[in-house]
């Protein structure tokens, strides 16, 4: 087999969210430590630096609830010490976990993430994904961003200089909107380009999926304080299914499934708006890292040499205060 030629290959790159757990972490997966994220990154692209996304990843097992998100960013900042003792791209940021329905009290719990982050703690995910017909509902109910008190709490990250990384599904487009209108100091990361769900109720309707997506992708990039993180591509619209086909995904693949989706979000809310992001271990089931990231740059090629550096970098640098 001839070796993967990389597209583009000094172009830099912030990997704008990854995970990382232990054995029998993310439902009882293999480990996926810095040691195997390191690998992944140095196979060609030229990776300048990630930023960790909670995935409720060896939280403390005791002690007051709200406080045992802290173990996960413990974990993380042990890692990315020990990254920084192998070489190869740092993990330069952390996103944990906290309890946003807490309110104003939730800057108790991030003064102990900011402790443990060892400067590196960025912002919070509280995920809110929730649909009437579940595949994987992360939050135990409906309406969780119109509720005043997670409110309080996303305007309390806004106050003390912390952004918020919003998971949620495209049913809950409507609602993000009005949850950045609500929060407009508040910088808002959207993830995984908003979620499209392709699967259960939602399986064989893709060109209604895609056109509610598209109107709401419309309203939420009028909200200024919202960035959109590009990736996560084990929804695709066009029904591929990469983890169960015999051979994984190639770049060409990926951006023929995802380039409308990209171009889309890129066209509304601007490349200086837009970052990129592997997701990682999660999507590796479907592609490789190399290939991953050659089907974002194919993706974006008639883009110029300065929006590419912001699509790829630039962005994601400013968002989570990333020195490169």
């Amino acid at each position: 087999m001839e070796p993967l030629t990389i597209v583009d290959p000094d172009l830099p790159i912030i990997d704008a969210h990854h995970h990382l757990w232990l054995e029998g972490g993310h439902g009882g997966q293999r480990a996926y430590t810095a040691e195997q994220l390191r690998r992944d990154t140095a196979t060609g692209h030229n990776i300048r630096a990630t930023v960790f996304v909670e995935c409720h990843s060896c939280y403390r097992s005791d002690g007051p609830s709200e406080f045992r998100p802290i173990g996960e960013t413990e974990f993380v900042a042990a890692q990315a010490a020990q990254a920084r003792d192998q070489g190869g791209a740092p993990i330069a940021a952390i996103v944990g976990h906290a309890d946003l329905a807490l309110g104003e009290a939730v800057q108790d719990v991030l003064a102990a993430h900011e402790e443990a982050g060892r400067g590196l703690f960025r912002g919070v995910r509280h995920t809110t994904a929730h649909d009437p017909a579940p595949m994987n509902n992360s939050a135990a109910g409906a309406g969780l961003m119109a509720d005043p008190a997670f409110r309080d709490g996303v305007r309390t990250l806004g106050r003390l200089g912390y952004s918020y990384d919003a998971f949620f599904f495209h049913p809950q487009l409507p609602e993000a909107v009005e949850l950045a209108r609500a929060c407009p100091d508040v910088t808002i990361v959207t993830n995984h380009f908003a979620t499209p769900i392709a699967g259960g109720p939602y399986r064989g309707r893709a060109e209604e999926t895609r056109t509610f997506w598209r109107q709401n992708i419309v309203e939420l990039a009028r909200c200024a304080n919202v960035v959109m993180k590009l990736g996560a591509i084990t929804r695709p619209l066009s029904g591929e299914r990469w983890d169960r086909d015999a051979a994984t995904a190639t770049g060409a693949d990926i951006s023929r499934a995802w380039r409308d989706e990209i171009l889309w979000c890129i066209e509304h809310f601007g490349p200086d708006r837009c970052l990129f992001e592997s997701n990682f271990p999660v999507d590796k089931p479907c592609v490789s890292y190399a290939e991953l990231w050659n089907g974002f740059k194919l993706a974006t090629a008639s883009f110029g040499p300065d929006e590419r550096r912001s699509l790829f970098h630039d962005t994601a640098a400013r968002v989570y205060r990333i020195a490169t």
